[in-house]
């Protein structure tokens, strides 16, 4: 098995292989056409045939596809101290050889699809668009519901993504922002990437609401919606699946650091 970095004699085969199945691929698309000055994608090749890919975006976010052979030779060659990788569910132990996880332990992460004409939008309270000046509110609302994967956002990170085509819908209380949710469309599909609820105001529907927004406006433009969420959290795929949201595939999901003489006893 060959591992080559996708260069342009290689994007006919890459593109032919990640628009059979853009859900599951949809990292390689995206961060392959839109930010290709912080992505690298190896390829594992039998022949002509692509066997497994792996995504490193900016040094730090990994995306793991294909084979176990694959998998491992792609494995074997990363070198990053720290990871955020996603990868199927049966490289789990390949991953864990070379990388152990930090903070809590690893996840299952599930990806849910909504295609047009299975939405079924709730939309109880009205959600309003955000902008730049909600930007510090958005951030403080995802640190405090979920320290752990969101601890160091930032109003600037939030601003940057904005400025990125990052959209934003949430919900306000007596003029206070309580519920949020963002999403991105793309020419392939529209992901939502965060919802998050103020803790003093969950179960009132708040999350159905920003997430049917969102879906609402997704739809208008293509299909399908997709977002992906942590499997133990049974709030969330409650409120998308009222929504329409439907599982499609889950994923082993971790932040990590890479082991110490993981290679020493290869040898």
């Amino acid at each position: 098995m060959k591992i080559v970095s996708l260069r342009s004699i290689w994007e006919p085969t890459f593109w032919e292989h990640v628009n059979q199945n853009i859900p599951h691929y949809y990292f390689f698309a995206f961060d392959w056409k839109h930010n290709r000055e912080k992505t690298e994608i190896l390829l594992a090749l039998e022949g002509n045939k692509i066997e497994g890919m792996m995504l490193v975006y900016d040094k730090r976010i990994v995306q793991l596809r294909g084979s176990n052979e694959a998998a491992k030779s792609l494995l074997d060659g990363l070198d990053l101290e720290r990871v955020e990788l996603q990868s199927l569910e049966e490289h789990k132990h390949l991953v864990l050889k070379n990388y152990k996880p930090t903070l809590k332990q690893s996840h299952e992460m599930m990806l849910m699809l909504l295609h047009t004409g299975e939405e079924e939008l709730q939309m109880k309270w009205p959600a309003v668009v955000l902008d730049a000046s909600h930007a510090e509110r958005i951030a403080s609302i995802m640190r405090d519901a979920d320290p752990e994967y969101w601890g160091d956002t930032s109003g600037q990170q939030i601003i940057e993504g904005m400025n990125r085509g990052m959209n934003w819908f949430g919900i306000k209380v007596d003029d206070e922002l309580v519920s949020i949710g963002s999403s991105r469309l793309t020419e392939w599909a529209g992901l939502i990437g965060v919802v998050a609820t103020h803790e003093k105001h969950r179960n009132m529907g708040y999350a159905t609401s920003v997430v049917s927004s969102l879906v609402k406006r997704i739809l208008e433009k293509l299909s399908p919606a997709m977002i992906f969420v942590l499997a133990d959290n049974l709030p969330a795929i409650r409120a998308y699946t009222k929504v329409g949201f439907k599982p499609c595939k889950t994923y082993f999901f971790m932040r990590g650091e890479k082991r110490l003489f993981t290679h020493a006893s290869n040898h």
